[in-house]
């Protein structure tokens, strides 16, 4: 072999002789890796013996063109092979048979999972792949060295799993003392000595607050920011690097940042550590900020209380989180627009799940349906009913609640109101103060200047002129704010929010006062409401659960389609029957059916003649009318009949029918009889059968447009 290649003569070093002319003539392959950017610039030595592994491979007989460098994965963790573009091609040359020996300072280099490092070791055993290091040539293939490379990378691996123990560790019990150093949020600053203090700028200061004062009043993240966005109040920023590091800056306020302030247990005055733990399912792989998930409060590691300064009470941030949990789609969902009352609160008395409003096409008309398991699993739909019903006896359930308690509501109102357009006052104060600071700032700068340095006074002037503008602007948007809205409540606007408060029906239906206006107040008030439809009828039974624990349990009556729907619908004919066969003229047993407190199904709430006559249809006993005398002389030919007499057949109502000729259900003609008009129908048996099966079809609604989730 040396006489074939005397060039490639094997080395001294390599004593036990497993370098052979297979694996000269095939490429070196110098794999470098760092585990962090970090160490490739602190620790500079570690890469320049690897980059020396060159001369090595020089010295076991490969020449300098044969030997190939990998340092793509310079920076790269070696704990998994994703993300590791070298060692993945460093595998898949060795797969090509073009590597005949794979050089590493250590086997931690190439890798420390034993996942990546068997089938590295794989992969060499089956194409002849020498493996070395600063300790020797190993060949995979033999049995011994096999075995002292198996030991070998499950100790590397066993070492990263120590250093990351006791690295966590250190950082947990530094934690658990609440001395781990974490980025503060807004409205808050670290000094040297590590405390944790309130932003000293009481602007800032006050930003926050005001935040939670909005949220306690409009109960959703979408509120808060349109409030802050029509009083131009900015949220106060610490620039956390560079230059201006610490210096503090105001930004628009937005969502994200809304959702992290209410989320964050520091402004209780909590050090909360743990909150965002990281699942390994989602992590993706040269990303080390993904994976990161939410864990519930009884679920972080480190908690607590009475920390540092606060700027709300712990029971006020749970009730917060409580408060945005409820907003979330899976619960109760924040207000909307719709005019359904009790959006949210409304669960099956059948199934127990949540029940929706549909709104139909006509304005103001909404049911409230149980359908989730039709639009899930296909089932039939569980109950609905319609929705006006239900909200009117909800809301005098609440103004029975709430009249106790006028008094006191106009004297809250009065208060809040009063509270309110100081907090506004504050913030027009602080914006005014802080305008005035950059004019004087700007304007001692100019004055500074030497007089002779045009270049730099001009520059000076323009910016003092720019702030005086900008101070002189704001005080000119600040008057304007006094005269729409003075600081103190005029003793006519006194009187008018208590003579509201004490009329709480007209307050309820004024213009002012919007469905979602309506939905919150509910929602101050109700926990949930139970609706149970007994058995298709009219009867609903109904259980308002109050907040505080009281159980408010009433019966309606919901409209129905048919008369057949009603419980007592055997009762009320055999009493219209009862009175008509006493000599009672339609009028007279309408009056009786009245004062009786019979109720017809829907549309109205007491009987008339006509509605009795249809009720005496249905038992079979006529009783002629005018009109119905015209009628009888209507000729009619076969299949044909008078809309009455089809509607009797059909047992629906006229109108109903009606509506179907114009829709076009059903052919019709009209005709002329005494000068009165009327419609005949005709319909053979089969078009009965059609006509009936589409009475027996419910009715659909349509669900309104979506709303926007807060």
């Amino acid at each position: 072999m040396n006489a074939v290649l005397p060039n490639r003569t094997i080395n001294q070093l390599d004593y036990s002789g497993k370098i052979k002319a297979q694996h000269l003539n095939r490429k070196a392959i110098i794999y470098i890796r760092q585990s962090t950017l970090q160490q490739v610039q602190r620790h500079q030595e570690s890469t320049r013996l690897q980059y020396g592994l060159a001369d090595k491979a020089v010295l076991l007989g490969w020449p300098r063109s044969d030997i190939e460098i990998i340092d793509e994965d310079l920076g790269c963790s070696g704990s998994t092979m994703a993300g590791r573009q070298g060692f993945q091609r460093l595998v898949t040359e060795v797969g090509l048979d073009h590597v005949g020996l794979v050089l590493g300072l250590e086997m931690s280099r190439l890798s420390r999972s034993s996942r990546d490092w068997y089938q590295l070791l794989e992969v060499c055993a089956i194409f002849s792949t020498l493996i070395g290091d600063m300790d020797g040539i190993y060949d995979p293939s033999l049995y011994n060295d096999r075995l002292l490379l198996g030991l070998k990378g499950t100790m590397s691996e066993a070492e990263l799993h120590i250093l990351k123990q006791r690295m966590l560790e250190g950082k947990r019990a530094k934690a658990r003392r609440g001395e781990l150093g974490m980025p503060v949020a807004m409205g808050f600053v670290r000094q040297l000595s590590g405390l944790i203090v309130k932003d000293p700028d009481e602007q800032a200061q006050s930003v926050i607050a005001r935040v939670f004062d909005l949220f306690e009043r409009k109960r959703t993240i979408n509120g808060v920011l349109l409030e802050l966005v029509s009083q131009q109040i900015q949220m106060p920023h610490r620039v956390s690097g560079g230059l201006n590091k610490g210096d503090l800056v105001w930004r628009r306020p937005n969502r994200v940042t809304l959702s992290n302030l209410l989320h964050n247990p520091i402004y209780a005055g909590a050090y909360a550590y743990g909150r965002r733990p990281t699942d390994p399912r989602k992590k993706i792989p040269g990303r080390p900020a993904t994976g990161r998930t939410v864990a519930g409060i009884n679920d972080w590691e480190v908690l607590i209380k009475a920390h540092h300064p606060a700027y709300i009470s712990w029971s006020q941030y749970e009730r917060n989180v409580r408060q945005l949990q409820a907003n979330t789609a899976q619960a109760f969902g924040v207000v909307r627009k719709g005019a359904a009352l009790l959006s949210g609160l409304l669960i099956c008395g059948r199934c127990g799940l949540r029940m929706a409003p549909h709104y139909s096409k006509q304005a103001g008309q909404y049911r409230y349906c149980c359908d989730r398991m039709r639009l899930d699993y296909g089932e039939a739909a569980c109950q609905s009913l319609a929705g006006l019903t239900l909200d009117d006896y909800v809301t005098a359930q609440i103004f029975k609640a709430l009249q106790p308690a006028a008094l006191e509501i106009s004297l809250a109102a009065a208060e809040d109101q009063a509270a309110e357009r100081q907090q506004q006052q504050k913030f027009w104060l602080q914006r005014l103060e802080r305008a005035h600071i950059d004019t004087a700032r700007a304007a001692r700068q100019y004055h500074a200047v030497e007089p002779e340095n045009r270049l730099v006074a001009r520059t000076l002037e323009r910016q003092w002129e720019e702030t005086l503008n900008a101070e002189l602007e704001l005080k000119a948007h600040y008057e304007q704010f006094l005269l729409k809205q003075p600081a103190v409540l005029s003793e006519e606007e006194r009187v008018a929010i208590r003579h509201l408060a004490q009329d709480i029906p007209t307050l309820w239906q004024a213009e002012t006062t919007t469905a979602m206006d309506r939905q919150t107040i509910v929602r101050q008030l109700i926990e949930r409401i139970l609706v149970t439809v007994i058995d298709n009828t009219e009867k609903v039974q109904t259980e308002i659960h109050w907040y505080g624990g009281h159980i408010t349990q009433a019966w309606l009556d919901r409209p129905v389609a048919k008369l057949e729907q009603m419980a007592d619908y055997p009762a009320m004919m055999a009493r219209v029957k009862e009175l008509q066969s006493q000599g009672r003229t339609p009028a007279q047993i309408a009056e009786k059916l009245n004062s009786e407190g019979w109720k017809p199904p829907k549309r109205r709430q007491t009987f008339n003649a006509p509605m009795v006559r249809c009720l005496l249809n249905r038992q079979g006993i006529r009783i002629g009318t005018q009109k119905q005398q015209h009628t009888a002389t209507i000729p009619l030919g076969a299949d044909e009949w008078t809309l009455k007499a089809l509607a009797n057949e059909l047992k629906m109502p006229e109108p109903t029918l009606y509506a179907w000729i114009k829709k076009g259900h059903v052919s019709a003609r009209q005709i002329e009889v005494n000068a009165r008009s009327f419609w005949i129908i005709t319909a053979n048996q089969h078009e009965l059968e059609q006509l009936r099966k589409l009475r027996a079809v419910k009715r659909t609604w349509v669900k309104p447009a979506a709303e926007p989730i807060d």
